[in-house]
C-alpha cells in the first residue's frame, strides 16, 4: 500500500524528544548565547517565548534578540539582493550570503548567568555557545505566500510574493543552511509551533550518514492548480478535501524532506537536500557529483490531470539561457511516463512539420493580450497518451499533458521554469488571467526538429539492454543532448532482477503491479508499493528486485555517462532553484 509517510529510524543514540517543555529542557543552562537560525517561515518570536517560559519556571533567566529586527531596511534589501532585471515572472538566482540581510550584525555581550537566545535568519552570524537550526518544509512557505500570510526575507511588514521566495530567498536560505549542517547542536521541526520536535546534531548526522548508504524514499504530497485531477484522491487517499491533486512531488529534491523517529507522535522532516549536502558521493556518486555539485539532478513528480484539464502548452529554457538569464547550471530536460493513460487522451509534444512560426507567435500574442482562443494543435503535434509510453521533452521543445492523463514525470531538478505559450484562457484559482511567460517561451522554442524528427526522435520504442529468468530491462529513453536516460523493468510474479549503482544513484517507480521489494547487498531491505518513488544511493551498489505475486513493471532513472551529458552538464555546486 502506498505510504503517506515512510519514515526511518534513527542513529543508535540519537536523542529526539517533542513538545515545548521537553525541547527546553535540551537547552545549556547557561551561562550561554543559543542561536536559532532558520527561515522566516518559522514564528521564531513565538518559539523562543515558549522555551523562555519554559525556562524561567525552571528558574533559568532568558533574554532574547530577534535578528530581524538587526536587518538592514527593507529598500536596501531589495537592492542588494533583487537582480535589477525588472522581469515579472523570474529574476536571475540569488547568490548573496545571509550577511547582505545586515547592515552591521548585531554584537550582544555574552550573559554571565542563564541564556541570550537569538533566534531568526541569520542568528548564526551572531557569536554563539549553542547552535540550533528550526525548520518548517518549503511547502508551508509556499502556501503563506500564495494566502497573503507569508513573509519574504528581510522585508517584514511587506506582502511577500512567490516570485521572490523561488529565486531569492530558498537559494539564499539553502546554502546557508547546507553550510550550517555539519556543525548544529540541534535541529527543530516546528510544523506543529506548540509542539516542536528535537533532534540533536550528531544524532542527525549519524542517521542522514547511514540513509545515504541505503535505499531512502522521501515523504510525498501534492499541491492544487486550475488544472488538476482527482487521481491521487482516489487512488492514494491524498487530501481528499483539497479541490484536486495537480502536483505530486514524490522526489524533487530541494522541496521534500525524510521522515526520521520511532511513530507519527516523535518525528521530525528533515530536508533531503541534506544527504546531498553532507553526503554527496556516497548519495550521487564521485561521477555525477564532479558535474553537479551538491544537486540532485532528477526529479520524479506526478501531473494529475484525471478529471482535470489540459496543462498549459509551454517549453522549458535551453542551456545558454538558463545559464546565462537564469542563474542555473543545468538545463530542465523532461520526460511524460504515461502511468495512467490511454488512445483517447493526448500529449501535446513538437512542432508540427507545417508549423508557422511567426503565426505561432502572433496567436500566442493575441491569446494573452486581448483574450482570443487559438487551438495549439494547428502549430504542436498531438500523439495518444497510451499508457506505458514515454515521451522525451528536451529544453526548448513545446508540450502539455491532455487531460484525462497521470504522468510520472522523470525530469531534471530545476523545475520552475515553465514558459507557458498558451494556457486556454483559463483563470487562476482566484479568478484572475493565469500568468504567461511566453516571451521567455519564444525566446527559447526549438523550431529545427519538426514533424517526423519528432516522433522518431522523442516517441522511442523500448530496446532491450538484458534479461533474465523472468524478467528483462529495457531502454525507453535516451538521448544525446540529455543527460539522463530511463529504463523500464518488466517482472514476472516472483523474479528476481539483479542490478548494480555502479558508482551512479539510480530512482525507482513502480508503474504497474502491487510492488516490489528491494534487497541490498548490505542487508537493506525496502518494500516499494505502486506509485512509490525510491532512491537508491550510488553506495548502495549491488542489490536485487524482487517482484511480488502479481509481478510488476519499475521505472528506472540514472544520469548517463556520455562525454556529451558531461559537457553540458557540468557547473558548479547549486542550492536550490
Amino acid at each position: 500500500m502506498y505510504r503517506l509517510d515512510p519514515r526511518y529510524g534513527p542513529a543508535p543514540g540519537a536523542v529526539l524528544a517533542a513538545g515545548r517543555r521537553a525541547v527546553a529542557a535540551q537547552l545549556p543552562k547557561g551561562p550561554a548565547t543559543v542561536a536559532i537560525d532558520g527561515p522566516p517561515s518559522v514564528d521564531f518570536p513565538r518559539l523562543a517565548a515558549h522555551l523562555a517560559q519554559s525556562l524561567a519556571a525552571e528558574g533559568v533567566p532568558v533574554r532574547t534578540l530577534d535578528t530581524t529586527a538587526h536587518h538592514a531596511p527593507p529598500d536596501e534589501v531589495r537592492r542588494r539582493t533583487d537582480d535589477g532585471s525588472g522581469d515579472p515572472y523570474y529574476c536571475r538566482l540569488a547568490d548573496n550570503p545571509l550577511t547582505d540581510l545586515f547592515d552591521a550584525l548585531p554584537r550582544p555581550e555574552r550573559p554571565t548567568d542563564g541564556l541570550l537566545l537569538v533566534h531568526g535568519p541569520g542568528a548564526a552570524l551572531v557569536p554563539h555557545d549553542c547552535l540550533w537550526y528550526a525548520d518548517v518544509p518549503k511547502r508551508y512557505a509556499e502556501a503563506a505566500v500564495a494566502a497573503g500570510t507569508g513573509r519574504n526575507l528581510g522585508l517584514p511588514g511587506q506582502r511577500a510574493d512567490l516570485r521572490r521566495l523561488f529565486y531569492v530567498d530558498w537559494p539564499m536560505l539553502d546554502r546557508h543552511r547546507d553550510t550550517l549542517a555539519p556543525r548544529v547542536d540541534a535541529w527543530l521541526d516546528t510544523q506543529e509551533p506548540d509542539r516542536p520536535v528535537y533532534v540533536d546534531g550528531p544524532g542527525l548526522r549519524a542517521t542522514l550518514a547511514a540513509l545515504a548508504r541505503q535505499p531512502v524514499r522521501t515523504r510525498p504530497y501534492f499541491n492544487s492548480t486550475p488544472w488538476g485531477g482527482q487521481w491521487a484522491q482516489r487512488a492514494l487517499g491524498f487530501d481528499p478535501g483539497a479541490r484536486n491533486t495537480a502536483l505530486g512531488y514524490e522526489l524533487i529534491a530541494p522541496e521534500v524532506g525524510v521522515l526520521i523517529g520511532t511513530g507519527p507522535d516523535l518525528q521530525a522532516e528533515i530536508p533531503f537536500q541534506l544527504l546531498c549536502a553532507l553526503h554527496p558521493d556516497e548519495l550521487l556518486g564521485t561521477d555525477v557529483r564532479a558535474r553537479f555539485g551538491t544537486s540532485f539532478p532528477i526529479r520524479f513528480d506526478y501531473l494529475d490531470t484525471v478529471d482535470g484539464g489540459d496543462l498549459s502548452v509551454h517549453c522549458h529554457p535551453r542551456e545558454p539561457y538558463m545559464r546565462e538569464r537564469f542563474g542555473w547550471p543545468y538545463t530542465q530536460h523532461e520526460t511524460y511516463y504515461m502511468t495512467l493513460g490511454s488512445p483517447r487522451t493526448r500529449v501535446f509534444l513538437g512542432l508540427r512539420e507545417d508549423a508557422d512560426v511567426e503565426l505561432f507567435r502572433k496567436e500566442v500574442e493575441e491569446a494573452a493580450q486581448d483574450g482570443v482562443p487559438m487551438d495549439p494543435a494547428d502549430h504542436v503535434l498531438t500523439f495518444p497518451a497510451e499508457q506505458g509510453r514515454l515521451f522525451m521533452i528536451p529544453a526548448g521543445t513545446p508540450h502539455a499533458s491532455g487531460a484525462g492523463n497521470l504522468v510520472l514525470e522523470i525530469s531534471a531538478t530545476p523545475y520552475l521554469y515553465s514558459l507557458r505559450f498558451y494556457d486556454w484562457l483559463r483563470p487562476d484559482a482566484d479568478g484572475r488571467p493565469r500568468q504567461l511567460p511566453y516571451e521567455h517561451g519564444l525566446a527559447n522554442l526549438d523550431t529545427h526538429r519538426r514533424g517526423d524528427a519528432v516522433t522518431r526522435d522523442l516517441v522511442q520504442e523500448p530496446r532491450l539492454l538484458r534479461s533474465g529468468d523472468g524478467w528483462h530491462e529495457d531502454v525507453i529513453g535516451a538521448l544525446d543532448e540529455m543527460f539522463y536516460e530511463v529504463r523500464r523493468y518488466a517482472l514476472d510474479a516472483g523474479a528476481v532482477a539483479h542490478d548494480d549503482t555502479a558508482g551512479r544513484f539510480h530512482v525507482l517507480n513502480v508503474v504497474e503491479g502491487e510492488g516490489v521489494e528491494i534487497l541490498t547487498a548490505a542487508g537493506h531491505r525496502h518494500v516499494l508499493a505502486y506509485a512509490e518513488t525510491l532512491t537508491v544511493p550510488a553506495a548502495v551498489g549491488a542489490y536485487r528486485i524482487v517482484a511480488g505475486g502479481g509481478g510488476a513493471k519499475v521505472v528506472k532513472a540514472l544520469v548517463g555517462l556520455s562525454a556529451e551529458a558531461g559537457r553540458r552538464a557540468s557547473g558548479p555546486d547549486v542550492g536550490r532553484s
